[in-house]
């Protein structure tokens, strides 16, 4: 039910108010003061023009005066305050909703992450939140002034003289329904205009990603003409929406107009027949300026509420995903060994039975076995690997790491016991130390060294300026891509795993610093599960096993010889690599 939609909306947001519920009620409450002298003054100023100028009473003239020269200076202080509290709790607001979203995405799964592109997110966490924000601060200031305000002065106008008043009544439902119709009108073109922000975002976060590629292509204007186009498509529907909404003020004109020629004919009438003061006639057109502005004030919020109502429930669509892995009721927390089984596993990305890339598996691997695994491209390499960690759940069968199936585990606990070396190097902005730290966060400087020296990487880190407190630029772009992979290892060891897995994580890195990496993991790490995804033969060759994945299943296990003597596709490889023809691409 839409009503139902809206009411969940409202009380999933209104969480985040929490810490300035105290702003976001003195706020309107101020506001509200403010209102009430604004309506006091017009009332005093027919009482100044009647009984002081018309009436010749000078002393009545100063008193009055003095007085609405004091209410006037009352209603800004309250006016200001009031700002100064609206501003502080959609601030405060927008502050918790952003982190509330944050750390909602942080406890989103690989499943429901594969559904919102990096775009959509920065998007909503920032545009659509801003917008919210905006929407709210007018809510609780401009829309509480506007209803008050239409409100009062209506009240006081009847109080006037209900004849002239009676105009009003007949404006506002003609001035209500056509703001309302204009609204409406553009709330479908804002819910296109930011799903184009998506679009936008995703192509400057690829050019900026890839702008070295950009570069070596000479592809600058070939960018452009996708930003030019993204940006665009957003400058149409903006237009177009802006278009619609600038019909608010001319409608908004001829409302006024309209009232105020009813009323100066109305009350000049009265006015003849002795029926109405002039003061009075002058009260009543203040009043229904106030009356008429506050209207547009109202088709202003309206109108921001359009925006953020769609921005409000693509923040929703965050809000009710559901996390893909969930803990157990009851979870293991702890992983006895790294020992890893495989029976009939079958995945799909989509979870569709009938769209597997994995299909049949299974694999008995013994804790502190080093494995090595092989394969062309698209034959779920690393889509067999990620199911270790849980990263993903298997669509058919078990996968069990220390004899216990993966499901029934912690999550954080199984992670924490697998450590992955992605085919991506991912390092943030931040220092050497800080990096490797995301491996253990209480790691000494010895521990740093040592994980380091495991991993090939204390020679280079040592002639950087600074050393372990070198500075690591934004996706360690000042480093080349074998010390990367090198840092990436040493943080994977800092996490001390009972599985350790590689997924191609030494191609940057010549075969000498390999072969050693490989041999002081051997020596230093002989309870670790070692599982190396590798393109090259020589990288896996002195493994205990080697698993060589073959479309969407293992097409063959053994050792290097056993392969070499049963497997025609492994020998063939051997060869091509040998002759440096051909390698194994990433899968």
């Amino acid at each position: 039910m839409p009503g139902d939609t809206s009411n969940t909306l409202i009380r999933t947001l209104s969480r985040s108010v929490r810490g300035h519920v105290r702003e976001s009620a003195l706020a309107p409450i101020l506001m509200a003061f403010e209102v009430v002298i604004e309506v006091i003054i017009p009332f005093g100023m027919a009482s100044l023009i009647d009984d002081g100028i018309t009436g010749g009473d000078m002393g009545h003239v100063v008193r009055m005066g003095s007085a609405l020269a004091a209410l006037a200076a009352l209603s800004l202080t309250f006016g200001a305050f009031s700002g100064v509290y609206a501003a502080r709790a959609s601030a405060g607001f927008a502050a918790n909703l952003r982190s509330d979203l944050f750390r909602r995405i942080q406890g989103l799964s690989f499943p429901n992450m594969d559904r919102f592109p990096p775009s959509s997110l920065m998007t909503r966490l920032t545009t659509d939140v801003n917008n919210i924000m905006m929407a709210y601060g007018a809510v609780i200031r401009m829309a509480v002034r506007a209803v008050l305000m239409v409100s009062f002065a209506l009240a006081m106008s009847f109080r006037i003289n209900s004849s002239v008043a009676l105009v009003f009544v007949g404006a506002i439902p003609v001035l209500g329904a056509g703001l309302f119709t204009i609204t409406m009108k553009v709330h479908p073109i804002f819910v296109r205009a930011f799903k184009r922000y998506d679009s936008l975002n995703n192509v400057v976060g690829e050019n900026l990603r890839g702008i070295r590629v950009v570069k070596s292509y000479a592809r600058e204007a070939g960018e452009a003409g996708k930003f030019s186009e993204a940006s665009g498509d957003i400058y149409r529907d903006f237009t177009k929406a802006q278009k619609r909404v600038a019909f608010n003020m001319p409608f908004l004109q001829l409302c006024i107009y309209s009232c105020t020629i009813l009323i100066s004919w109305v009350g000049a009438r009265l006015i003849v027949s002795g029926s109405m003061s002039t003061g009075e006639l002058m009260g009543i057109v203040s009043y229904s300026m106030m009356i008429l502005m506050s209207l547009n004030m109202l088709s202003f919020v309206f109108v921001m509420i359009v925006i953020s109502r769609t921005s409000a429930k693509r923040v929703m669509e965050l809000y009710g995903e559901v996390p893909a892995i969930l803990p157990p009721a009851n979870p293991v927390t702890e992983v006895a060994d790294g020992s890893i089984s495989f029976s009939g596993v079958g995945f799909s990305y989509v979870g569709d039975a009938g769209r597997l890339c994995l299909k049949g598996v299974d694999l008995t691997i013994g804790a502190g076995e080093t494995v090595g695994i092989i394969g062309g491209t698209g034959s779920a390499k690393s889509t067999l690997v990620q199911l270790i960690p849980r990263l993903y759940d298997v669509t058919s069968g078990s996968v069990k790491v220390g004899g216990v199936d993966v499901r029934d585990y912690d999550p954080a606990a199984l992670r924490d016991a697998v450590a992955m070396v992605l085919q991506k190097n991912t390092l943030f902005s931040g220092t050497v130390a800080e990096n490797l730290r995301w491996g253990d966060a209480q790691a000494t400087d010895g521990e740093l060294r040592e994980a380091c020296g495991l991993a090939m990487a204390d020679g280079f880190i040592m002639d950087m300026p600074g050393g372990y407190g070198a500075k690591v630029e934004q996706e360690g772009l000042n480093l080349s891509g074998g010390q990367k992979q090198r840092l990436c290892i040493a943080r994977a060891l800092l996490k001390r795993p009972k599985v350790l897995i590689l997924d191609d994580s030494t191609s940057a890195v010549d075969a000498r610093t390999e072969a050693a990496i490989r041999k002081s993991l051997s020596e230093t790490l002989p309870e670790t599960t070692k599982l190396i995804i590798a393109q090259r033969i020589s990288s896996v060759m002195d493994a205990d096993r080697i698993i060589v994945m073959d479309g969407a299943g293992v097409g063959a296990v053994g050792t290097h010889g056993e392969l070499m003597a049963g497997n025609a596709v492994y020998r063939e490889v051997c060869a091509s690599q040998a002759r440096g023809v051909g390698d194994f691409d990433e899968g």
